[in-house]
Protein backbone atom coordinates (compact mmCIF):
# COMPACT_ATOMS: atom_id res chain seq x y z
CA UNK A 1 0.00 0.00 0.00
CA UNK A 2 1.16 3.44 -0.85
CA UNK A 3 1.15 6.05 1.57
CA UNK A 4 0.18 9.83 1.05
CA UNK A 5 3.76 10.94 0.90
CA UNK A 6 4.75 8.94 -2.43
CA UNK A 7 3.99 10.98 -5.24
CA UNK A 8 1.66 10.59 -7.61
CA UNK A 9 3.96 9.29 -10.25
CA UNK A 10 5.77 6.93 -8.50
CA UNK A 11 2.53 5.64 -6.59
CA UNK A 12 1.38 5.21 -10.58
CA UNK A 13 4.35 3.15 -11.29
CA UNK A 14 4.49 0.81 -8.27
CA UNK A 15 0.53 -0.79 -8.88
CA UNK A 16 1.69 -0.87 -13.03
CA UNK A 17 1.02 -4.19 -14.47
CA UNK A 18 4.32 -6.36 -14.44
CA UNK A 19 4.24 -5.74 -18.39
CA UNK A 20 3.38 -2.51 -18.40
CA UNK A 21 6.31 -1.57 -15.75
CA UNK A 22 8.61 -3.62 -17.70
CA UNK A 23 8.04 -1.68 -20.94
CA UNK A 24 8.20 1.35 -19.29
CA UNK A 25 11.22 -0.01 -17.76
CA UNK A 26 12.31 -0.72 -21.20
CA UNK A 27 11.84 2.97 -22.31
CA UNK A 28 14.09 3.99 -19.83
CA UNK A 29 17.34 1.28 -20.60
CA UNK A 30 17.48 -1.53 -22.65
CA UNK A 31 18.71 -3.57 -20.14
CA UNK A 32 16.20 -6.68 -19.37
CA UNK A 33 18.72 -7.77 -15.96
CA UNK A 34 18.15 -4.07 -14.67
CA UNK A 35 14.47 -3.91 -15.86
CA UNK A 36 14.24 -7.43 -13.24
CA UNK A 37 15.94 -6.29 -10.34
CA UNK A 38 13.78 -2.55 -10.50
CA UNK A 39 10.68 -4.75 -11.15
CA UNK A 40 11.27 -7.42 -7.81
CA UNK A 41 11.47 -4.19 -5.26
CA UNK A 42 8.51 -2.64 -6.00
CA UNK A 43 6.79 -0.79 -4.52
CA UNK A 44 9.10 2.23 -4.22
CA UNK A 45 8.36 4.56 -0.61
CA UNK A 46 10.65 7.26 -2.51
CA UNK A 47 12.04 8.04 -5.31
CA UNK A 48 15.04 8.36 -3.83
CA UNK A 49 14.44 4.57 -3.23
CA UNK A 50 13.76 3.99 -6.94
CA UNK A 51 17.23 5.63 -7.96
CA UNK A 52 18.75 3.38 -5.27
CA UNK A 53 17.61 0.49 -6.69
CA UNK A 54 18.44 1.60 -10.32
CA UNK A 55 22.21 2.26 -9.14
CA UNK A 56 22.51 -0.75 -7.28
CA UNK A 57 21.21 -2.78 -10.49
CA UNK A 58 23.52 -0.86 -12.47
CA UNK A 59 26.69 -1.97 -10.38
CA UNK A 60 26.00 -5.37 -11.22
CA UNK A 61 25.42 -5.56 -14.45
CA UNK A 62 27.52 -7.70 -16.08
CA UNK A 63 29.52 -6.79 -19.81
CA UNK A 64 26.57 -9.03 -21.80
CA UNK A 65 23.90 -6.58 -19.59
CA UNK A 66 25.59 -3.47 -20.64
CA UNK A 67 26.16 -4.03 -24.21
CA UNK A 68 22.11 -4.76 -24.24
CA UNK A 69 21.57 -1.75 -22.24
CA UNK A 70 24.39 0.19 -24.87
CA UNK A 71 22.14 -1.27 -27.85
CA UNK A 72 19.47 0.71 -26.95
CA UNK A 73 21.30 4.13 -27.41
CA UNK A 74 21.45 5.65 -31.21
CA UNK A 75 25.28 7.44 -31.53
CA UNK A 76 25.38 10.98 -30.64
CA UNK A 77 24.34 13.54 -33.46
CA UNK A 78 22.21 11.02 -35.05
CA UNK A 79 18.98 10.29 -32.58
CA UNK A 80 16.16 7.52 -33.64
CA UNK A 81 13.89 9.14 -35.84
CA UNK A 82 10.77 9.50 -34.40
CA UNK A 83 12.29 8.96 -30.99
CA UNK A 84 11.34 12.38 -28.21
CA UNK A 85 13.75 10.88 -25.65
CA UNK A 86 16.92 10.73 -27.66
CA UNK A 87 16.22 13.52 -29.88
CA UNK A 88 15.12 15.46 -26.33
CA UNK A 89 18.57 13.85 -24.89
CA UNK A 90 20.74 15.11 -27.38
CA UNK A 91 19.54 18.24 -28.08
CA UNK A 92 23.57 19.98 -27.56
CA UNK A 93 24.27 18.48 -31.22
CA UNK A 94 20.78 19.95 -32.57
CA UNK A 95 22.67 22.87 -33.47
CA UNK A 96 25.66 22.26 -33.72
CA UNK A 97 28.13 23.07 -36.94
CA UNK A 98 28.13 20.95 -40.19
CA UNK A 99 31.37 20.55 -39.24
CA UNK A 100 31.56 19.52 -35.71
CA UNK A 101 28.80 17.15 -37.25
CA UNK A 102 31.23 15.51 -39.55
CA UNK A 103 33.29 15.76 -36.90
CA UNK A 104 31.59 13.45 -34.38
CA UNK A 105 30.84 11.10 -36.99
CA UNK A 106 34.02 10.04 -37.81
CA UNK A 107 35.01 10.35 -33.95
CA UNK A 108 31.50 7.96 -33.54
CA UNK A 109 32.96 5.34 -35.91
CA UNK A 110 36.65 5.42 -34.36
CA UNK A 111 35.23 4.43 -30.83
CA UNK A 112 33.08 2.26 -32.11
CA UNK A 113 35.87 0.71 -34.25
CA UNK A 114 38.13 0.65 -30.87
CA UNK A 115 35.16 -0.32 -28.54
CA UNK A 116 32.74 -2.36 -30.56
CA UNK A 117 30.08 0.01 -28.92
CA UNK A 118 28.39 3.41 -29.64
CA UNK A 119 29.67 6.50 -27.53
CA UNK A 120 27.41 6.57 -24.65
CA UNK A 121 27.52 9.54 -22.69
CA UNK A 122 24.75 11.48 -20.71
CA UNK A 123 23.99 14.25 -23.54
CA UNK A 124 21.49 15.75 -21.26
CA UNK A 125 22.70 19.57 -20.74
CA UNK A 126 25.84 18.83 -22.69
CA UNK A 127 27.11 20.81 -25.92
CA UNK A 128 27.78 19.39 -29.03
CA UNK A 129 31.41 20.54 -27.97
CA UNK A 130 31.41 19.15 -24.85
CA UNK A 131 30.41 15.65 -26.56
CA UNK A 132 33.26 16.00 -28.71
CA UNK A 133 35.56 16.96 -26.36
CA UNK A 134 34.46 13.96 -24.21
CA UNK A 135 34.56 11.14 -26.75
CA UNK A 136 38.28 12.58 -27.58
CA UNK A 137 39.22 12.35 -24.35
CA UNK A 138 38.11 8.77 -23.77
CA UNK A 139 38.77 7.31 -26.74
CA UNK A 140 42.53 6.72 -25.18
CA UNK A 141 40.78 4.93 -22.27
CA UNK A 142 41.61 0.98 -22.10
CA UNK A 143 38.29 -1.24 -22.71
CA UNK A 144 38.01 -1.58 -18.99
CA UNK A 145 38.20 1.95 -17.81
CA UNK A 146 35.54 2.70 -20.64
CA UNK A 147 33.28 -0.02 -19.53
CA UNK A 148 32.95 1.75 -15.82
CA UNK A 149 32.59 4.99 -17.49
CA UNK A 150 29.75 3.54 -19.81
CA UNK A 151 28.32 2.39 -16.52
CA UNK A 152 28.53 5.88 -14.87
CA UNK A 153 26.96 6.98 -17.58
CA UNK A 154 24.07 4.50 -17.92
CA UNK A 155 23.32 4.99 -14.79
CA UNK A 156 23.14 9.09 -15.12
CA UNK A 157 20.88 8.28 -18.20
CA UNK A 158 19.08 6.14 -16.22
CA UNK A 159 18.17 8.51 -12.94
CA UNK A 160 16.70 11.40 -15.61
CA UNK A 161 14.93 8.86 -17.37
CA UNK A 162 13.00 7.61 -14.01
CA UNK A 163 12.56 10.69 -13.34
CA UNK A 164 10.67 11.52 -16.55
CA UNK A 165 8.73 8.52 -15.61
CA UNK A 166 7.65 9.00 -12.73
CA UNK A 167 6.89 12.60 -12.77
CA UNK A 168 4.66 12.31 -15.85
CA UNK A 169 1.00 13.10 -15.27
CA UNK A 170 -1.06 10.48 -15.14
Amino acid sequence: MTSISTPPGLARFNTLEDHAARAALHEACASTEWARRLLAERPYATVEDLYAASDAAMAELTTADLEEAMAGHPPIGRPKPGDPTSSREQAGMAGASADLKAEMLELNLAYQEKFGHVFLICATGRTGEQMRDAVKERIGNSPEQERETVRTELGRINRIRLARLVEEDA
